[in-house]
């Protein structure tokens, strides 16, 4: 590629002389082309971002540098699949932008996936409001029962959604999740020191989020009388650790209730 010649009214910067400044055919300043260009890679980045099926409030969180831990999901999806081998052919994810989740989930082959997405839906692409019209993804209050009976999946992992609700209804949803599934319960979450939601989505969430340590969730499963999960434990640190992977979230495996 030939090298672009050089700006000529720069050559009278230092001596003083103004003339290439206003000379009729000084070049102009090369920043607006690069502007355009930068404005062009975020554009392109984000149509594809949603054309894979990822939501737009992913794709910006990704750009501005920040994660969620719905999507790190995506991310451990293959050491979920060592992990629970059939188990995760049948799957509920619960949590904020689900649909993403959900769309990767069913790209899987012989996976099925729906979603229970707790907060608003307004500003969501078109392939999420695709999935919510399918019923696939399910708009609901997590809050509240769930709409399903026992067992009614293989699997159920929720994200993001627990760490915004206060220990009063968590200790209704968290065993509420392990009642819909029949082979075991996921729960990623941040850890202490994480910050999540800004003020401008504190309408949306409801409160700030609460990162709890590790400790905390001890006891928890324990007071409500849930038992973590050894055995998939093991298998999922092994095929994470032969890969070189380490989640940014804390992730628990806790049995389904029987």
């Amino acid at each position: 590629m030939s090298r672009r010649p050089g700006n000529p009214t720069r050559r009278f910067a230092g001596g003083g002389s103004l003339g290439g400044l206003f000379h009729p055919k000084s070049r102009p300043t090369p920043l607006l082309p690069t502007v355009l260009l930068i404005l062009g890679a975020v554009l392109v980045i984000g149509y594809f971002y949603r054309g894979s099926g990822t939501s737009g409030t992913l794709a910006l969180s990704r750009l501005e540098g920040e994660f969620t831990c719905t999507s790190e999901v995506h991310q451990a999806i293959p050491y979920l699949k060592k992990a629970y081998g059939d188990s995760m052919r049948k799957v509920l994810h619960v949590g904020p932008d689900t649909c993403s989740v959900v769309s990767k989930l069913l790209k899987e082959e012989e996976t099925e996936a729906w979603g229970v997405e707790p907060y608003d839906v307004e500003d969501v692409d078109v392939n999420c409001k695709n999935l919510i019209r399918r019923g696939i993804v399910r708009v609901a209050d997590i809050k509240f029962p769930l709409p399903y009976r026992p067992k009614s999946f293989a699997l159920v992992i929720v994200s993001d959604a627990v760490d915004y609700l206060s220990p009063r209804y968590l200790n209704k949803t968290i065993p509420e999740l392990a009642r819909v599934s029949a082979d075991g319960l996921v729960i990623v979450t941040g850890y202490p020191g994480h910050s999540r939601a800004k003020v401008a989505e504190l309408s949306k969430f409801g409160r700030p989020a609460k990162m709890r340590s590790s400790s905390w969730w001890a006891r928890f499963f324990v007071q409500t009388s849930l038992q973590e999960n050894d055995a998939a434990i093991k298998k999922f640190e092994q095929a994470a650790a032969s890969d070189g992977y380490k989640s940014r979230c804390q992730i628990f495996h806790v049995k389904s209730f029987h």
